[in-house]
């Protein structure tokens, strides 16, 4: 049965995964084209430029995304385009919590608002901690949940076009940072898990999300935030399998927490950690499988503190670069 057949009658799994990837074969690529269109009503239009309020750019150097027009409108349509930039998206010592303000006359306004920042998230990987906090107060948001959305658009009203870039070279090893930042949250005390995923040198998986129970101990608070990163690193791994992509070596892992690791690394460890002993046993196996590969990291050099707390300015400009974000519309 050819690939065409194949689509026409449903069984397609084995004849399309048999086909050789296209990746840079132009006549692969213009091959597979001819089947979708015989297929499908679909038209071809060329190289991707712009999609859903994200620009592509392509260059020698790799290939950059951006939102810079959905920014703009942003900015426009809550009357800030005259705002005063700000270099960083939150205040160091801005402690938010549903009850120290006024109610919203209008919350719709700032559940509308806080939505496209959301989305804004999908190429602006450093206001993620900051959305995540704010997205947390939609059912009832008060004044200074206002004033810090405000903020942060003052962050983006400084590089609208800031995005990422994807370089063209590089070795495709996958390599992961984990934080956590303890008992963050004033209200619940619960801890903050942070981490990134790079491919080669291209920041491919982030995220920023408050834990799911209270941890006892930043070790704890820590573990919980490796398990996390583990499991996004163990589906990349499979990912780039399906891909047919050979990833031979362990993804490296790294972690400022020295007794995580030890706890990662020591099975003794376990008979003390029984509270947190799924995640133990996640960390564990994927070690003992080489499919991960802890490392320390010190506390400076920790990228995905980004993503748990809000940074000075010099520690977020540094982590900003080593995240691979750039604005091609700002001159160099």
């Amino acid at each position: 049965m050819d690939v065409q057949n194949a689509f026409l009658h449903g069984d397609l799994h084995e004849e399309v995964y048999m086909l050789p990837p296209p990746g840079n074969n132009e006549v692969a690529i213009s091959d597979l084209k001819k089947i979708l269109s015989n297929c499908f009503r679909i038209k071809d239009l060329g190289p991707l430029k712009y999609f859903l309020g994200v620009e592509v750019a392509r260059s020698k150097a790799g290939i950059s995304i951006c939102q810079r027009k959905y920014t703009l409108d942003i900015l426009e349509e809550n009357g800030l385009l005259g705002v005063k930039p700000a270099k960083f998206p939150m205040d160091l010592e801005l402690k938010l919590n549903p009850n120290d303000g006024d109610l919203l006359k209008d919350p719709t306004r700032y559940r509308r608002l806080v939505g496209k920042l959301i989305y804004l998230t999908i190429r602006i990987p450093e206001i993620t901690y900051s959305v995540n906090t704010l997205s947390q107060f939609m059912q009832q948001p008060i004044k200074p949940h206002l004033n810090a959305v405000h903020r942060l658009l003052q962050y983006l009203k400084a590089a609208p076009g800031q995005g990422l870039l994807f370089p063209s070279h590089g070795q495709l090893n996958l390599v992961g940072y984990c934080a956590a930042d303890w008992a963050r949250c004033p209200t619940t005390r619960r801890s903050i898990t942070g981490y990134c995923v790079f491919l080669g040198q291209a920041l491919v998986s982030w995220k920023s999300k408050k834990q799911a129970i209270v941890s006892k101990s930043s070790a704890e608070a820590e573990y919980r935030s490796m398990a996390a990163a583990t499991c996004e690193l163990t589906w990349l791994r499979y990912l780039l399998h399906d891909l047919r992509v050979n990833h031979p070596e362990p993804a490296k892992l790294f972690c400022d927490n020295q007794a995580a690791l030890y706890i990662a690394a020591n099975p003794v460890y376990h008979e003390r950690t029984k509270h947190i002993e799924l995640d133990c046993h996640i960390v564990r196996e994927r070690i003992q499988n080489r499919e991960i590969k802890t490392a320390y990291v010190q506390t400076g050099e920790q990228i995905a503190d980004i993503f748990t707390k809000p940074t000075r300015e010099a520690v977020f400009q540094t982590h900003l670069h080593k995240l691979g974000v750039i604005d091609i519309h700002t001159p160099t």
